[in-house]
């Protein structure tokens, strides 16, 4: 089965420059290139859309060369913004390329150049001139055909940079590059960069003949259910870097997402095979409420990302916060878990007060009342104490007392004394 067909099957496949051309190129091994944008530390969920694409075609057979924006970052891409980018400097960036780098050599096999190449654009685009982009590169566009383009048109309003309204011809050298030094043919990228990848197929044709053997592919925008893209700057970011998103964290995400977007991330995420996701969604939907799929998700793509180990972990932990059996929860998973529910108190304190203290009741009557009513437990007992003291004589590890009150309302006290 030619690769094209799997990944339209997964949804993967938004627009083709031209979808006779590019089956061909495809049966046949091709180079085949994504780009990586390094103005934040790490990538994300979204990135990841990207990462996995360029597995699917390494493994199937094709060389894939994933490019990191070390020189285009320091421009910064106008697509989506309603504003310039404040600019990184030259350190910061470096940082981030090197970030970055660690984190595609995870998931790109990079043994042999004739699998999978790494490369940053800096290498050859800081080697160009000012006059050299001008003479060499600038005076194959017009600015009616710059202007045509949504990522430009867009910002005409609110206003662009020479700067950023330059990034589209600095994508497209990228594009002559890699087909003139590593005989690449297919550009790959999400739907946001449609105009930039097309810039390079037209920079392509104009320099090596209307014939040129170039195409270029982009899939859709994966979105959350509220719509929102899975990027740096949205809110509550899924980061590859397990500092800045945990495994836990990441496994929690996809095992609460909706059943209406469980299948389609099945499918776009993972490496399971179309049977294997047909089969699983079978069983979703002929057990609702079971969450099966949801599992699976988590389960696979945790495990992708971070590894089996991690993977197991997070699944233990989801498992404990549903059973309630806490203590089983070393320091780490803890504040792991709880890691938006933590207070300080400074002091011991009576439980009607600590209630109080920590937004758990609005008042000692109220407190009382859920005491009596079996609503609060600590560290997973039930407790109708109102007198009882809350020190550190309850903390778990040392440190921590957790208190609950209902079925979903936590709080991890950090006893601060």
């Amino acid at each position: 089965m030619n690769i094209l067909d799997d990944l339209k099957y997964r949804g993967l496949v938004k627009d083709v420059s031209n979808e006779e051309s590019l089956r061909k190129l495809l049966d046949t091994p091709q180079t085949i290139y994504v780009g990586f944008d390094p103005s934040a530390s790490s990538l994300h969920l979204g990135n990841f859309l990207m990462i996995s694409l360029l597995m699917r075609f390494q493994r199937a057979g094709h060389r894939i060369i994933a490019v990191i924006g070390g020189a285009t970052g320091m421009i910064g891409d106008p697509s989506g913004k309603s504003s310039e980018r404040n600019l990184l400097s030259k350190e910061d960036l470096d940082k981030n390329v090197a970030n970055i780098k660690k984190q595609l050599e995870k998931f790109i096999d990079l043994s042999d150049p004739k699998k999978g190449i790494l490369l940053n654009n800096y290498d050859w685009l800081s080697k160009i001139s000012t006059l050299d982009l001008l003479r060499d590169y600038g005076k194959h566009f017009s600015i009616n055909y710059l202007l045509s383009k949504d990522i430009i048109a867009s910002r005409l309003e609110s206003g662009i940079s020479f700067t950023e309204f330059s990034y589209n011809i600095l994508q497209a050298i990228d594009f002559l590059y890699l087909f003139d030094n590593y005989d690449c043919h297919i550009q790959c990228g999400g739907s946001d960069q449609w105009g930039n990848l097309t810039s390079g197929l037209e920079l392509i044709r104009k320099t090596r003949g209307a014939d040129a053997s170039a195409e270029v592919l982009t899939t859709p925008l994966i979105t959350r259910s509220d719509g929102t893209k899975f990027g740096k700057s949205e809110k509550g970011a899924l980061f590859l870097d397990p500092s800045l998103t945990s495994p836990y964290k990441l496994y929690q995400f996809l095992i609460n997402c909706a059943d209406d977007e469980v299948i389609n991330y099945l499918k776009v995420f993972t490496f399971l095979s179309r049977e294997e996701i047909e089969a699983i969604e079978k069983e979703h939907n002929a057990h609702p409420g079971a969450r099966i799929g949801q599992k699976k998700l988590a389960f696979e793509l945790t495990s992708i990302i971070h590894g089996v180990d991690k993977a197991e972990e997070a699944m233990k932990m989801s498992e404990v916060l549903f059973s309630g059996d806490i203590k089983t929860l070393s320091e780490d998973q803890l504040t792991d878990v709880f890691s938006d529910f933590l207070i300080d108190i400074c002091e011991p304190k009576r439980l009607e007060d600590l209630l109080v203290a920590i937004g758990a009741a609005s008042s000692k009557r109220e407190a009382r009342e859920f005491l009596g009513s079996g609503s609060i437990l600590v560290n997973g007992e039930k407790t109708s104490q109102s007198d009882l003291v809350i020190d550190k004589s309850y903390a778990l590890h040392s440190k921590f007392t957790l208190v609950r009150r209902g079925k979903k309302n936590y709080y991890l006290v950090r006893h601060s004394y």
